[in-house]
């Protein structure tokens, strides 16, 4: 069963979540999901994350790892063969391209690939600017003597 669901209320009464609400309508509305390579998102501290991906039989001359903006994209191709005719592929050489949305701030610190695995490491970090900071109450002093603009003063 589907629904959908209508996004205006919230539109009227916030602002700046326009990403948010496209990110919901985008997950509302994918077809088939593909499950190849499968794949592990781990969170191993406050704003660190891991992407560990089964990638078996491919080499980091088969992968791409690209970040644009909030979208972190894993290609894989795998070149074919050629030294024999299969009697049976049991062993998934098939291209593919998973893309990950990020929320702001976050970023690719590293990438590794051993064993057939291929881990990815992200961290947010929140600008100076964004984090909490705490106001002293009392600590400014305001006055309430009106400002005398230059061009108004007269020269003696």
């Amino acid at each position: 069963m589907r629904t959908d669901l209508d996004f205006a209320p919230l539109y009227r009464s916030s602002v700046g979540f326009d990403r948010v609400f496209n990110l919901l309508n985008k997950a509302e509305h994918l077809q088939a999901i593909d499950t190849w390579p499968p794949y592990d998102i781990v969170k191993t501290g406050e704003d660190d994350y891991r992407i560990e991906m089964a990638v078996a039989g491919l080499g980091e001359e088969d992968l791409e790892i690209t970040q644009e903006r909030n979208v972190l994209v894993v290609r894989g191709q795998k070149d074919e063969a050629k030294g024999g005719e299969y009697l049976h592929r049991g062993i998934a050489g098939r291209s593919f391209q998973r893309r990950f949305e990020l929320a702001d701030h976050v970023r690719v610190e590293s990438a590794s690939l051993s064993n057939g695995l291929l881990q990815i490491t992200l961290k947010r970090e929140i600008p100076e600017a964004l984090k909490p900071r705490k106001i002293a109450i009392g600590g400014a002093t305001f006055h309430n003597e009106p400002l005398q603009l230059e061009a108004d003063r007269q020269v003696a």
